[in-house]
């Protein structure tokens, strides 16, 4: 399932009615650096699985 123009434009419209405009720049680099660590984590992963399929 994929998100559309419109969904996105409908979610942001609602993300800055519930914390504000002024709160967006502290919102965008909370997401920025939780997704980084989400994708260390999942690369931390791959690379645990790949060592245990190797014994």
């Amino acid at each position: 399932m994929r998100i559309g123009t419109t969904e996105l434009l409908i979610i942001l419209a609602i993300v800055i009615l519930v914390f504000g405009p002024s709160q967006l720049p502290k919102l965008m680099k909370m997401f920025k650096k939780s997704t980084k660590e989400f994708k260390k984590g999942m690369e931390e992963a791959e690379k645990d699985d790949d060592d245990t399929s190797e014994d």
